[in-house]
Order: structure tokens, then sequence, then C-alpha cells
């Protein structure tokens, strides 16, 4: 019994339904995915968990290469010349068509996994990987503008308030001549606190007149004759 097999299956891989169709299918995933992914007897013993990361590598290989493709005139613009970046590109659309077809095969070979059947003109139920084909930028050359100063914006400082002026008091030093703060003053006739009499102050009086306090100032100038009259007698008697 011929099986059918969809397009885009993979050469080498025997049809799903047929005795070798899961070993060949293993060995051929095998081959998609890295080399370390050999080591793995699990992926060996479950060949639906080998084709499942087959799957998710070969897709990620897929975008790898249209992002590549994109970027390539923009990463390698001033380092190769212009001819070889386009070699470049050339190889980008090659490889990039060949992993978009491989990434189709696995997820068809996933699917017979699985255990879907297919069978001609019931058409493909799932969408294909689509096909190899973005656009590459372009270059543009770096524009760079004069950088314009900005001017400074004024400082914002907020206005003092004006309050009281506090002035502390300042102790005020005594005259030499005037007396002391709480020092009474002496009055004329009573006695200082050291126990001395003040002297009375009097005016000024007529020329030779003798001041209160002074020696003879007490006795009358009219009384200063008799006292000497009776002095002259003895005198002259003497003699």
């Amino acid at each position: 019994m011929v099986t059918y097999t969809p397009p885009g299956w993979p050469a080498g891989v025997h049809p799903p339904g047929s005795d070798d169709f899961e070993s060949t299918a293993v060995g051929w995933l095998l081959d998609v995915v890295p080399p370390d992914y050999r080591l793995h007897g699990v992926l060996r013993r479950y060949p639906v968990a080998l084709a499942t990361m087959a799957r998710h590598h070969s897709r990620a290989c897929v975008e790898g290469a249209r992002q590549g493709y994109r970027t390539a005139r923009t990463e390698l613009a001033g380092t190769l010349p212009p001819h070889a970046v386009d070699t470049v590109l050339a190889a980008y659309r090659k490889e990039g068509a060949r992993l978009a077809a491989v990434a189709r095969a696995v997820g068809l070979v996933e699917r017979a996994l699985r255990g879907e059947v297919f069978a001609p003109g019931m058409g493909d139920p799932k969408p294909a990987e689509p096909p190899f084909e973005p656009q590459p930028a372009i270059a543009q050359p770096a524009v760079t503008q004069p950088a314009v100063a900005q001017p400074a914006e004024p400082r914002q400082t907020e206005p003092r308030q004006a309050g009281p002026k506090i002035t502390e008091p300042q102790p005020t030093t005594p005259d030499a001549g005037s007396p002391k703060a709480g020092t009474p003053r002496a009055k004329a006739g009573e006695p200082k606190p050291s126990g001395r009499p003040v002297a009375a102050r009097v005016g000024a009086g007529p020329a030779g007149a003798p001041q209160a306090g002074a020696p003879g100032a007490d006795v009358p100038r009219a009384e200063a004759p008799r006292a000497e009259a009776p002095r002259a007698a003895r005198q002259r008697k003497a003699t």
C-alpha cells in the first residue's frame, strides 16, 4: 500500500505509516538540529519531542537569516566594498530559502508523527512557512546636526521676608567722674561712706573775705580789734 506524501516532504524520510517511517524521520531530524542533540537518548526514544525541538530550531534559523538580510547593508557599509555586500545578500537569499524549506519539511514530519494522515486534494490544514523574501534595509548616511547651545534658564530665587531686626542691649560703662549706678550722691554736710565730712561749697564772695570752713571764718570782723586791744595795753605797761 502506497501512502501519500504531501509536497515539501523531505527526501530520505519514508512515507508516514510505513515500517521505517519513525527511524528515518529520527535520523533526518537529528541532522536538522545541532550535533550535540544526539547525546540525549530521550530524543531517540520519543521522536515527537525531537520533532518539536527541530521545529523551534529551524524557525529560529529562518528568523535569524531574515534579520541579517535586512540589516546587512547598514551593518557592513563602510567595512566591505559595495560589490561584496551584494554577494553577502545573495548568500542570505540562497541559504534563507533553503532554511525555510527545511522548516516546512520539519512541520510536515511532526504532524505525521502526531498521527495526522495526508490525502490528495485535502490541502494543507495549517499555514506553511512563509518564503524567505525579506527586503534589505538601505544604509542611510548618518547626518549629524550641530549642537545648538541652549540659553541657561534664569535661576529663580525665593524673596527673603523682611522681619524685625533684633538688637541685643549693649552694656553701658559709667564715666570715670559720674557715680556708679545704685550709689547715692552725698549731700553737702553729710559724711561720705568713708566717714569724712563733705566740705560745703560756697559761692565766690568779695575779695579778701574768708570762705566758709576756713580758719577765722566763724569770728566776725568787727570783734577782731577788741581782742587785740588788751594785748597792746599790756605791752605798753611793760615798757
